[in-house]
C-alpha cells in the first residue's frame, strides 16, 4: 500500500541472528506489498539501560533518535526472540526509552506508539517457537497503544527451518505474507 512507511526490528542483535533472517524475509513481503520499510539494528543504538534520573537529567541522543524513528513510521515489523518466557532486555530496552515523554507531553501521549500497528514474529530452537515470548511482547506494545495484529508467526525448531535466507518450513513460510500483508493494510487504514 502505497504511503504506508514501517520500521523493522528485531529483539535478537545476535550475528546470524534466527529472528533476523526471519524479519529480512518478512522486509522483503512488505517491499512487495509497496510499503517503505526502514530496518535497524537495535545494537547500533547502544542504548543504556532505562533509568528514570538518567532521563530526567539528560535524555540520551541515541535514545531520542530512536524514539524519532518511531513517531516516523506508521507501524512496525517485530521479530522477537524468547529470553526466559518473554522478550529480549534489547527489545524490551528500546521499547522503553521510546515510549518516554517528552516537554510538553502527557504520560499518555505516546507518540512513537499511540495509533500505529505492528505485526510481531518469532524464531526459536524451541518446539513452541518463541510463543511465550510474544504473548509478553503483544501485552507490552498492547499497554502502550499499539494495535498488534491479531496474526503472528511462530517458527519452532528454526535452526532446521531455513535454508540460507529463505525459510522452507510450509507453515511460517505461508503465514508469514499474510501477517505482513495485514500489517500494511491496518497501518494504511490507521492513517486514513
Amino acid at each position: 500500500m502505497a504511503g504506508v512507511k514501517l520500521l523493522a526490528f528485531s529483539g535478537s542483535t545476535r550475528d546470524g541472528s534466527l529472528n533476523q533472517r526471519l524479519l529480512d524475509i518478512a522486509v522483503g513481503i512488505a517491499r512487495d506489498e509497496g510499503a517503505e520499510v526502514t530496518t535497524i539494528n537495535l545494537r547500533e543504538f547502544d542504548l543504556p539501560l532505562y533509568d528514570g534520573d538518567m532521563e530526567a537529567n539528560a535524555f540520551p541522543p541515541r535514545a531520542d533518535e530512536l524514539r524519532q524513528l518511531f513517531i516516523e513510521h506508521d507501524g512496525f515489523l517485530i521479530a522477537s526472540p524468547e529470553y526466559n518466557g518473554s522478550v529480549s532486555g534489547t527489545l524490551k530496552n528500546a521499547i522503553d526509552w521510546a515510549s518516554r515523554p517528552r516537554a510538553g507531553e502527557t504520560l499518555v501521549a505516546l507518540p512513537a506508539f499511540r495509533g500505529k500497528v505492528a505485526g510481531i514474529m518469532s524464531a526459536s530452537i524451541g518446539p513452541f517457537g518463541g510463543l511465550r515470548g510474544l504473548l509478553a511482547l503483544r501485552q507490552i506494545l498492547g499497554t502502550i497503544q499499539t494495535l498488534v495484529a491479531t496474526e503472528q508467526v511462530l517458527v519452532p525448531t528454526a535452526e532446521k527451518a531455513f535454508d540460507g535466507p529463505e525459510l522452507i518450513e510450509p507453515l511460517p513460510k505461508q503465514l508469514l505474507p499474510i501477517l505482513v500483508k495485514r500489517v500494511v493494510f491496518l497501518a494504511g487504514a490507521l492513517k486514513a
